[in-house]
């Protein structure tokens, strides 16, 4: 084998991974350019066309794909090899891709970063925000973090904080100008501050009417892609809106929101950490695990 071709052949699988020569060169600390003119030897070299080209984006070819098939694997076992002689010193290392909603980093993240970074300083945490559900599998990321029903049942799940309940909230101001819905069906009198996903679908408020289900929404007024903005409209006082409770804990505590239909809003699983398997687990993740888990 010609060994000069391993570095960009680990460069190929690395374009493969994130589609993109400049986001390749961010994470190996090329110039895109550079990127570019190794993959091209590469290809001169092997005499095949690995990548599709176009001005926005990169991707593997049939003939690209089948090398990548067998890279794939075999770079996976180098780069646990590597990181078992970390773990033999006892030093967890490298950098661990997590995707998690926003709410999570918030409420479960941001908590004991410091706590973790000062146990562990040779860990890099590398966090996608993504409200979408993600295949952390296909995505190559290492763990996700959602809440734990929205978790495949095929995912290992470790639960991670208590159990959760939504906050419907509104301030003050706006409760004396328009009155205080007293069950969910009153919402539909109201402006709402409402969160559409990114993915395009309104949030559904879901309420306990007698232990049965029920869904109920106020009139829309503000639309905002993110819950914090949502609690921005409504701490200046332009209608109802709803959030995870610890996210607006504080502003409920001083006054300056107040909790509505909290009877009609029961407590469910919180969040967890998702991964696909326990078979040679990462040192860096198992370390995140432990710190993390409730």
């Amino acid at each position: 084998m010609d060994r000069s071709l391993l570095s960009p052949l680990a460069l190929f699988v690395t374009v493969a991974r994130l589609r993109s020569f400049r986001a390749t060169g961010r994470e190996v600390g090329l110039s895109p350019s550079a990127v570019s003119h190794a993959i091209a030897s590469l290809e001169t070299a092997l005499g095949l066309r690995l990548l599709n080209r176009t001005t926005r984006s990169v991707s593997p070819t049939p003939d690209g794909e089948a090398l990548l098939s067998r890279l794939g694997p075999a770079f996976g076992e180098i780069a646990e090899a590597l990181v078992a002689a970390g773990a033999a010193r006892g030093e967890p290392s490298g950098t661990l891709k997590v995707n998690l909603s926003r709410s999570a980093y918030e409420i479960v993240i941001l908590r004991k970063i410091a706590a973790f970074r000062e146990t562990h300083p040779h860990i890099i945490l590398d966090f996608t925000l993504d409200d979408d559900f993600a295949d952390v599998t296909s995505r190559g990321f290492d763990a996700g973090i959602r809440l734990r029903e929205s978790i495949e049942r095929d995912m290992i799940r470790v639960p991670t904080g208590p159990a959760m309940a939504l906050a419907i909230i509104a301030s003050p101001d706006y409760l004396a100008r328009h009155g205080r819905p007293v069950t969910p069906a009153d919402l539909a009198g109201h402006a709402g501050i409402v969160r559409r996903f990114d993915s395009g679908p309104i949030y559904r408020w879901e309420f306990q009417i007698d232990g049965q289900p029920m869904v109920a929404l106020p009139k829309p007024a503000v639309i905002v892609n993110d819950t914090q903005a949502g609690v921005a409209a409504a701490l200046e006082g332009l209608g109802i809106a709803v959030a995870l409770l610890p996210q607006v804990a504080e502003h409920i505590e001083t006054g300056r929101l107040v909790r509505l239909l909290a009877d009609h809003c029961p407590e469910f699983d919180g969040f967890g950490i998702y991964y696909p398997s326990r078979r040679q687990m990462r040192p860096a993740l198992r370390a995140f695990i432990e710190h993390y888990r409730s």
